[in-house]
């Protein structure tokens, strides 16, 4: 991947809930990251996901923050509130607390945004 947005002069941005950060972190560990590594948003609360990338808060409380249709937004938002080429989301129910019979622990959901719209 970095040598494919390094190539294209293409960055990347990320939008991580459940991870709180460690997608950026694994990216920012690669050498030279820094030329394609735009930023990353760490939303973990709700009000985080709307007030930095946007995701509507309807859309938040029709599906909850574990949801397609919420990393769908997330992804966008942050495609767009970086300003990078691509991102990627995600959102999931970590544990050991917090999981339902419909998202039990360990329910995650990733997603992808390019400003192409193709990934």
């Amino acid at each position: 991947m970095a040598g494919a947005l390094k190539a294209r002069g293409a960055t990347v941005t990320t939008a991580e809930s459940c991870t709180g950060g460690w997608i950026a972190k694994a990216i920012t560990d690669i050498a030279g990251s820094s030329a394609w590594f735009e930023r990353g948003f760490v939303t973990y609360s709700n009000e985080a996901k709307s007030q930095m990338i946007g995701v509507s808060e309807a859309t938040l409380r029709d599906n909850g923050a574990v949801s397609e249709p919420v990393v769908v937004e997330m992804a966008i938002g942050a495609l767009r509130a970086a300003r990078a080429d691509y991102a990627i989301s995600v959102s999931g129910v970590a544990g050991p607390d917090g999981g339902s019979v419909e998202k039990p622990v360990g329910t995650v959901w990733f997603g992808v945004a390019s400003v192409s719209g193709q990934g």
